[in-house]
């Protein structure tokens, strides 16, 4: 009998559903507690916009190589390597950069200081190469984020902006991207012969969402 007519999956077939399933909670809860654009002042909106500038411009294509460089797996590396292939040939820095600009939310140092606590844990996290973690990670911002867009968007209109280039590719791309990485954290859990799902495997999960809370309030809510 067949391991699928048994109604069993076979043990060497990952299944990704209880990973899944926790990023979604955690991508659920986050936007779940955004405050309502049409509440927030402008200095509020410059804010978010200005604090998600710095956390992204300079550090997505680090935390996406890094990455790279963790895998162990051949799909996995083919499919990052992808995604990093886009983000520079297209420049999407510089679409967030002009972005920003035109929202009147250029960061200050004032902005890069609110995050930098946080931003450092994400980093030296990063800096570990741990495959699993940094890709259940990265699974999580690239779903999330193309969740976050319109909410962007939002702001940034009200900031009297029409430059919403970035917003439009990343609602639109990182549709593939989170599926892609999907694909990733699949690989990588065979490769790793399918280890249990534990709470290690969401500390980059855990991390950046503590650098994203705190890029949305312009405080360390978590600050020990």
């Amino acid at each position: 009998m067949s391991a699928a007519s048994s109604g069993f999956a076979s043990p060497s077939v990952p299944t990704i559903a209880p990973v899944e399933n926790r990023i979604n909670r955690e991508t659920d809860d986050f936007l779940a507690r955004l405050p309502r654009p049409e509440r927030l002042s402008a200095d509020q909106r410059r804010g978010i916009i200005a604090r998600y500038t710095a956390v992204l411009e300079g550090n997505f294509i680090y935390w996406m190589t890094g990455a790279y460089l963790a895998v162990t797996s051949d799909p996995a590396r083919a499919i990052i390597l992808d995604n990093l292939q886009e983000e520079v040939r297209d420049a999407h820095p510089l679409m967030l950069r002009k972005f920003a600009i035109a929202a009147r939310a250029v960061p200050t140092d004032s902005d890069a200081l609110a995050i930098n606590r946080d931003l450092t844990q994400v980093r030296l996290f990063i800096g570990r190469l741990s495959p699993l973690p940094i890709v259940v990670m990265m699974t999580f911002f690239e779903g999330l984020i193309r969740r976050f867009m319109p909410y962007l968007a939002d702001l940034a209109e009200r900031q009297g902006s029409t430059e919403l280039q970035y917003t439009d590719v990343h609602g639109e791309c990182d549709i593939a991207h989170t599926e892609g990485l999907y694909r990733v954290v699949e690989a990588e859990l065979e490769a790793a012969d399918n280890p249990p799902v534990t709470d290690e495997l969401f500390e980059g999960v855990t991390l950046l969402r503590r650098l994203l809370e705190t890029t949305i309030t312009g405080h360390e809510a978590h600050a020990q």
